[in-house]
């Protein structure tokens, strides 16, 4: 016989002790009980979708031709679209205002809102080739288009944010958060849903940009890595709480260029056509035309550095 103590884990208590922790001490389920999640894995394999009907031939299958291309690209709308809908009905449930919609009303409003989301399709596409054209004419290093779409991580975090920022704009913020968080978790770019950002967008690099919700970016604006435009403050109201929604990120007007490592905080206005240096700390708008380095602005001049 084997002298090996018995081993006994004292699981009773353990799921007792952790039940009185979700249940009673440190909830954090929704008030109405156990409710279906989106799936992170869902929420991937649509992107992946949606990336393929956009761009076919780069993301799609390897052996497409002219007369195969469309009923690929239908096809692949087909079931991505209807996967869409099943997790924007699993997300719906967490707004406040379907608590208690019934399963069949959500299922025919997830539908809606997956078919409006797919008529965007179109116009989110040209967004992207203006941003790819930015990063292709702004980069001496890019070689061509074919390059830029498959290579370089400021497009990738684009593509999820063009998705994300429609997603969120019908009305779907939690899945558009998981698709950005997505496109963060690989490129190490961070750009909520909600931010407002013209075409011809260009992120250099782009490891630790930092864009927040209601940060609102004008046309051929280009970034480097490691820029923040974020907020200075975040009011509270009486009990402390943070208040949700308010403007507090920077407005980047048109054909902007901030250098790596800046930051920009609060809302302050970045005028047209301004030049903002490497590691350069703002919290005050500055006029169209600015050139702004560490400790001194030079209004009305531009720089034209070499990149590389």
């Amino acid at each position: 016989m084997s002298n090996a103590p018995s081993q006994n884990w004292g699981l009773d208590e353990i799921v007792a002790d952790l039940r009185a922790s979700r249940e009673q001490l440190h909830r954090t389920r929704h008030p109405l009980g156990i409710r279906e999640l989106p799936s992170r894995e869902a929420v991937v394999n649509i992107v992946a979708g949606l990336r393929a009907a956009l761009f076919p031939t780069h993301y799609g299958a390897p052996d497409l031709t002219d007369e195969t291309v469309d009923y690929y690209v239908g096809y692949t709308l087909e079931s991505t679209l209807r996967l869409l809908a099943e997790q924007m009905r699993r997300a719906l449930r967490f707004l406040p205002e379907h608590a208690e919609t019934s399963s069949a009303e959500l299922s025919t409003l997830a539908f809606d809102m997956a078919r409006a989301f797919g008529t965007q399709l179109p116009a989110i596409r040209a967004l992207l080739v203006s941003d790819i054209q930015a990063a292709f004419t702004g980069d001496p290093a890019a070689q061509h288009i074919t390059e830029v779409l498959l290579c370089y991580p400021g497009v990738l975090a684009m593509t999820h944010h063009r998705l994300a920022h429609a997603l969120h704009r019908l009305g779907m913020p939690l899945l558009a958060r998981f698709v950005n968080e997505i496109a963060h978790s690989a490129t190490g770019i961070d750009i909520h849903p909600g931010a407002q950002i013209g075409p011809s967008f260009f992120i250099d690099h782009g490891t630790g940009v930092v864009i927040g919700e209601t940060a609102i970016i004008g046309e051929r604006v280009r970034v480097y890595q490691a820029v923040t435009l974020g907020a200075k403050s975040f009011a509270a109201d009486g009990d402390g709480t943070l208040i949700k929604g308010n403007a507090r990120h920077p407005i980047v007007e048109d054909d902007v260029v901030i250098y790596a490592g800046a930051t920009i905080l609060g809302r302050v206005t970045i005028g047209r056509g301004s030049v903002i240096g490497g590691n350069v700390w703002l919290t005050h708008s500055v006029p169209p035309g600015s050139s702004v380095s560490q400790g001194k602005i030079r209004e009305g001049e531009r720089h034209d550095e070499n990149r590389r």
